[in-house]
């Protein structure tokens, strides 16, 4: 690991500087709601006859076998969206100068088929584990990486990483990212509306604050990526929120992670310092922080688990039924109403982490406070009132 002056890694501009195509972006995105709804629909009568079933155990919510393989809906739209986007001039050149949407697709696949294994006949803790870290590999691979880190402090400008060091740390984020979503994944409609708020909350940062960039097709990437992710996710909702009628399973939960932690890397593992400044740090690390915002609640929700597990003596992939979603139950919550205050808290802090880059930042610290309030006062509630009974 090496300290360097800041680096220009800018890519050329597309479109002679104009901004970020939103109507483009916006019809990619409902391009992978509509497949993606279409899609499942087929998906769930093939995995009734595949076997693909999740048959009720002690730790799981639904009480009736629903199909599983959603996921695999999901990926098809949105790699039909992803491929109908390089067709539109508008995107085109986005994929001319870059080989993340490629490695996004690659990786989406690998990811996916292990995901269906898992589905169907089910796999172990290590071996998932093995496909998530070969998955991440191919990204690092195809160039999808951490090649630098902005140091705000001490006025050393970045830090280099060489390919080794780049390719672990992209690795580990990816790796962290698919199994928060995974942990997250235990409530009817729970993975796919975080998702859906996570996606969203990153698409109107890269076509707000990246757009700054006059259009460099760096941008284009993880613009493309969130809104294909965000179609997918709102086109599989009708069908898995409750009461679902089928489960996205580990094929849909890992797919989403994935494409969360390419989106993280492809906007802030190589964003050219020079189209900042050193001062402007928080718009150097915004798409790292927002992700993190938004990954804060699926990751707290793993860590808890972990150190749950492991001081029970356990391992930390065993299950359990104590997960935030189940303590929600606990309180009082209904299903759906659990569901919706953890959208609710990923909401406030994702959109609050992109508000810093269109509001001054005092008004976003006050508005994150008082929703931060409101949803700690509808949580609790339930549990106030059966103290009161």
């Amino acid at each position: 690991m090496t300290f360097a002056e800041p680096a220009i890694l800018a890519l050329p501009a597309a479109g002679g500087g104009a901004g970020v195509p939103i109507r483009e972006l916006m019809l990619v995105m409902l391009t992978a709601a509509v497949v993606t709804f279409l899609a499942t629909g087929a998906v769930r009568v093939l995995a009734i006859r595949f076997g693909a079933i999740a048959v009720p155990r002690d730790r799981d919510v639904h009480v009736e076998p629903i199909p599983r393989l959603g996921g695999v809906g999901m990926y098809l739209g949105m790699a039909a969206a992803l491929l109908f986007a390089q067709e539109l001039p508008a995107l085109t050149r986005g994929f001319e100068f870059t080989s993340d949407i490629p490695a996004a697709l690659v990786a989406g696949t690998l990811i996916v088929v292990v995901g269906i294994i898992d589905d169907r006949w089910g796999l172990d803790a290590l071996t998932k584990f093995v496909g998530q870290v070969t998955a991440a590999g191919v990204l690092v691979v195809m160039g999808v990486s951490w090649f630098i880190l902005y140091v705000p402090f001490g006025g050393q400008g970045t830090i280099v990483l060489d390919q080794l060091q780049a390719g672990l740390i992209t690795v580990l984020v990816t790796v962290v990212m698919i199994n928060a979503v995974n942990f997250v994944d235990g409530l009817d409609g729970l993975a796919a509306g975080v998702g859906f708020v996570a996606a969203t909350a990153i698409f109107a940062f890269s076509i707000g604050l990246l757009s700054e960039q006059g259009g460099d097709v760096s941008v284009y990437p993880p613009a493309l990526i969130a809104a294909a992710l965000a179609g997918s996710c709102l086109g599989f909702l009708p069908h898995n929120f409750q009461p679902a009628r089928i489960f996205m399973g580990d094929s849909g939960s890992m797919l989403i992670g994935l494409m969360l932690a390419t989106i993280s890397t492809s906007a802030s593992g190589r964003i050219p310092l020079n189209a900042y400044g050193t001062s402007d740090i928080v718009g150097l690390l915004s798409p790292l922080l927002l992700v993190g915002a938004v990954m804060f609640i699926p990751v707290l929700d793993l860590l808890m688990a972990i150190i749950r597990r492991t001081r029970a003596g356990r391992s930390p992939f065993s299950p359990d039924k104590m997960h935030l979603h189940h303590r929600l139950l606990q309180l009082g919550h209904s299903h759906r109403r659990a569901v919706l205050l953890i959208y609710l808290w990923v909401a406030i802090l994702a959109f609050g982490a992109v508000g810093t880059a269109w509001l001054d930042q005092r008004i976003v610290v006050v508005l994150v406070a008082g929703g931060l309030v409101f949803a700690l006062i509808v949580t609790v509630v339930p549990s106030l009132k059966q103290r009161n009974l």
